[in-house]
């Protein structure tokens, strides 16, 4: 059976945003061996179109950003959207009946699947389908934004605290 976590950088004040606060060297280093790891991802339509810049190469790109995008491509990618039409390589769009194709993939597959996007999350929360949630605080204060916990919190019990990289400390919860 896989294990379903939500897990993202996160400011100190709880916000998510990728374009305003980048990890350094050896959290993005983190990301990528993660991601090597996963059996795969469940991605909400505005992270994944966020996600879809890595779909192919840049010329700009140092060795890090080359393995990331490696590791993102080759896992398995499913897509939760009923607005989207199509999705990219790698990836299968679910748009019906959304908790029995995920509970599914939790029952027949095996490893960490990865849930990206706190609406998402939000949406799963009462499911009861999240079995670990990761947070990866960053000492930067955005004072608003999207909040980790997009909806209500649910009663979580504190399982792990580590330093991963320069300056982030990753908070494991599990559902109480």
């Amino acid at each position: 059976m896989a294990k379903l976590f939500f897990g993202m950088n996160v400011s100190l004040d709880g916000y998510i945003d990728h374009e305003a606060f980048a990890p350094g060297r050896l959290l993005f280093r983190h990301w990528i061996e993660s991601g090597r790891r996963l059996t795969g991802s469940i991605y909400g339509r505005r992270l994944y179109e966020v996600m879809r810049y890595w779909d192919e190469d840049h010329s700009e790109w140092d060795a890090d950003e080359h393995d990331f995008a490696l590791a993102w491509r080759r896992q398995p990618k499913w897509v939760v959207s009923r607005s989207l039409k199509s999705v990219g390589p790698n990836a299968t769009l679910v748009s019906d009946d959304i908790e029995a194709v995920l509970r599914g993939l939790k029952d027949k597959l095996a490893g960490e699947i990865q849930i990206g996007g706190s609406g998402l999350a939000a949406s799963l929360t009462d499911t009861g389908l999240i079995d670990e949630y990761r947070l990866y605080f960053r000492p930067v204060v955005l004072g608003r934004g999207k909040p980790f916990f997009a909806g209500p919190r649910p009663p979580l019990r504190l399982v792990a605290n580590d330093l991963i990289g320069e300056d982030a400390i990753r908070l494991t919860y599990v559902p109480a």
